[in-house]
């Protein structure tokens, strides 16, 4: 549960793989208040990155994509799938990932609700 009672926000992750500074702050960040919790990732666009990321960031193995397009596609059709993005991708590359995702998604920042 969060702080605020309510159920987590199930968040997922474009970018911010193992070494990138902004994934840091952006996952420090969705902590904060306890509404977000980190389920599902591509956290890198090297497949092998994005699963010792995942393994690092403790999320599960077959919620650890190759590609954000992998993420959308599978998270899309999970019952629990994410209910949030946070993208900490190169800011010349944001918007398209969101943009072409299969199903409306929050990209707000992960502290601003």
């Amino acid at each position: 549960m969060a702080e605020s009672g309510k159920r987590k926000i199930r968040l997922g992750m474009v970018g911010g793989g193992t070494g990138a500074f902004i994934g840091y702050v952006h996952r420090i960040a969705s902590r904060l208040d306890g509404d977000y919790e980190l389920v599902a990732g591509a956290f890198s666009s090297r497949p092998a990155v994005s699963k010792e990321s995942g393994r690092n960031y403790g999320t599960d193995p077959k919620r650890t994509y190759a590609s954000w397009e992998e993420m959308v596609a599978k998270e899309s059709a999970r019952p629990d799938g994410i209910e949030a993005v946070s993208i900490v991708t190169p800011n010349n590359v944001h918007f398209p990932r969101p943009k072409r995702s299969s199903r409306p998604v929050s990209t707000s920042s992960a502290t601003s609700r």
